[in-house]
């Protein structure tokens, strides 16, 4: 998550720039000692956070949010205060203030409070992304017996079985960002782009979206290798399997899931060439065709 600290006193400020950094709670993007300086910063800057004294000079708390809040400003507030009146709480709990942190500031009270609003602006973002998803394909009336975009995806993934393995969060994650994105069927955004756009639905700095995008994208390889394992199994038994028949010429090349068989069979371990671009056009087109 991103911060910005207002607050007229400096020693509050760097402790809890201090303690956002020391937790890796986030990263703080700025800082201000007034509202009035603060307003543009933050509206230059959109940070997910805003930590708001509110006693300050030239411009209080309370009429800071409200400014932000007239020049269309988004985020969050946690406020900063060391009094204690019911009817000001009351005030900027109607401005949108989410939480309180009180001073002295506490470490531990400053970590619970960051992480608990962590916590439901992630919960918020998820239930946005689903929205936008149902929105974008108008889809006007959902009832109990509609699968949603979720449900048919888990579906495919459940016939390779591999909805219980860890990349197939991810690999659900890239079809709704596509989806939202509206992609044609054809050509799809390079891979690249596809993992950092998921990891920046839960990580903030350049190294940390970085990071997780190489982490999905092993995730992702493992989890499909897994189905080509899977499907070769299959076929061992059955050739006849529908799984098999419908899968794998579809979603993988025949020769790789031959090559897996033999492997099998010969109780070598198990390697193949994943192709992971291939595996996510086609169930992102067979997607599209289910829920157009």
């Amino acid at each position: 998550m991103r911060y910005f600290i207002v607050d007229d006193d400096r020693a509050s400020r760097v402790m809890l720039s201090n303690i956002i950094n020391d937790c890796e709670l986030g990263t703080v993007i700025g800082e201000a000692k007034n509202g009035l300086d603060a307003i543009p910063l933050i509206l230059m800057m959109q940070p997910e956070f805003v930590l708001i004294d509110l006693l300050m000079p030239k411009l209080d708390g309370i009429e800071t949010i409200e400014r932000l809040q007239q020049n269309g400003f988004k985020g969050h507030f946690i406020m900063i205060s060391q009094v204690v009146n019911k009817e000001m709480v009351a005030d900027g709990y109607s401005k949108g203030i989410e939480f309180f942190i009180h001073k002295p500031i506490n470490k531990v009270e400053v970590q619970m409070v960051l992480k608990r609003t962590t916590e439901q602006y992630l919960l918020k973002n998820s239930l946005e992304v689903i929205r936008q998803s149902l929105t974008n394909f108008n889809i006007t009336e959902v009832t109990h017996t509609k699968k949603t975009t979720r449900e048919h995806i888990q579906s495919i993934l459940n016939d390779m079985g591999i909805v219980a393995e860890v990349g197939s969060e991810d690999i659900i994650k890239i079809i709704e960002q596509l989806l939202i994105e509206k992609h044609k069927i054809a050509p799809l955004p390079p891979l690249k782009e596809v993992y950092e756009r998921v990891a920046m639905l839960t990580k903030n700095t350049p190294d940390d979206i970085l990071k997780e995008s190489k982490a999905i994208e092993q995730r992702v390889r493992r989890t499909i290798l897994a189905a080509m394992i899977n499907l070769a199994n299959m076929g061992i038994v059955d050739y006849t399997n529908s799984e098999f028949e419908y899968y794998t010429p579809r979603y993988f090349d025949l020769t790789d899931i031959r090559y897996l068989m033999k492997q099998i069979e010969n109780n070598d371990q198990r390697k193949a060439k994943v192709n992971i671009k291939k595996f996510i056009q086609v169930l992102y087109s067979e997607i599209i065709s289910k829920v157009d």
